[in-house]
């Protein structure tokens, strides 16, 4: 198993925003040799604890050789301050000691970790300036300019980048999904609306909705403001999550080359449209639409924001 665990930790990770520690939980409690977790310390939905465990459960009641224990079957074992909770081995809490005999599926203590960070921003991001755009690090983006980070758990918090809030501008209103709604990446998933100017804008993945900024809701333009930390939309909830970041940007050298290209378009548009503009060649300006209305809004949002 532990020739396997080797293997398999070639492929593709999940890349979490703030998760400290990397090594699989079934490598800290000392069941293989050795495994990155690829799958942001969502244990109980990940495929690897599964695969583990269907294995383990063929061996049968006789097996007792120390590499046919699942990581909960060899932490049982620990005493005291050696049972840590997974939360507490994959470094998201600082202290804590498991009182659940490792049943993570129907642990309380789990459940309301999760809701108390679901409304939280979890720390901020390392920021650079693509020609003058604010492009956090360790965020995955949908070309559609929406941004998407893997937190503890796997759960997603999505919002809209820096690029796409300079080019609506102000907004007045957002019209966010419903708690338990399921949205689809690349589909319609929320809407924006500024003045009479409305914007229906994509997923950046498939999932059901767990959480909704309320923040944003009673005050719209937190998003224009702090767009990667206080200004999120919505946590949702991943259904295909391997699947769906294939379909997006991360390395930060495509990222950077795709905003790169992204803000040579929205230059060529508005020397076409308008003529040269505070943005040429200097820092961005804060409202692309108010200062080129004739462009026309929905040649803005159709261009950048529905692609």
């Amino acid at each position: 198993m532990a020739g396997k665990s080797k293997r398999s930790s070639k492929t593709k990770r999940v890349q979490g925003f703030n998760i400290l520690e990397d090594e699989c939980i079934w490598m800290k409690a000392g069941v293989i040799n050795f495994r990155l977790c690829d799958n942001a310390f969502d244990c109980t939905n990940c495929p690897f604890d599964k695969a583990m465990t269907r294995a383990l459960e063929k061996t049968g009641p006789l097996a007792k050789q120390k590499d046919q224990e699942s990581w909960r079957e060899r932490m049982r074992l620990r005493y005291g301050d050696e049972r840590e909770c997974r939360h507490m081995l994959s470094g998201r809490v600082q202290y804590k000691i498991c009182t659940n005999d490792f049943r993570c599926d129907v642990c309380e203590f789990d459940q309301s970790l999760d809701e108390a960070e679901l409304h939280e921003h979890l720390g901020r991001p390392a920021v650079h300036r693509v020609l003058g755009y604010q492009v956090p690090d360790n965020y995955y983006y949908h070309r559609g300019h929406g941004w998407a980070r893997v937190e503890y758990g796997g759960r997603v918090r999505i919002g809209l980048d820096d690029f796409s809030l300079k080019l609506v501008g102000p907004v007045d209103e957002y019209q966010l999904p419903s708690l338990g709604q399921k949205v689809g990446q690349g589909d319609i998933g929320l809407t924006l609306t500024r003045e009479s100017n409305e914007a229906e804008l994509l997923s950046p993945l498939t999932g059901t909705v767990v959480a909704v900024n309320h923040k944003v809701l009673r005050k719209p333009q937190l998003s224009n403001q702090r767009p990667y930390t206080e200004g999120w939309l919505v946590v949702v909830e991943p259904e295909r999550l391997k699947g769906n970041l294939k379909n997006l940007l991360f390395a930060k050298k495509e990222v950077d080359g795709w905003m790169e290209h992204e803000v040579h378009r929205l230059h060529d548009m508005v020397m076409a449209e308008h003529g040269p503009m505070a943005a040429t060649g200097g820092a961005p300006v804060d409202d692309v639409f108010g200062n080129a209305p004739e462009i026309g809004w929905k040649k803005l949002v159709n261009e950048f924001l529905l692609t």
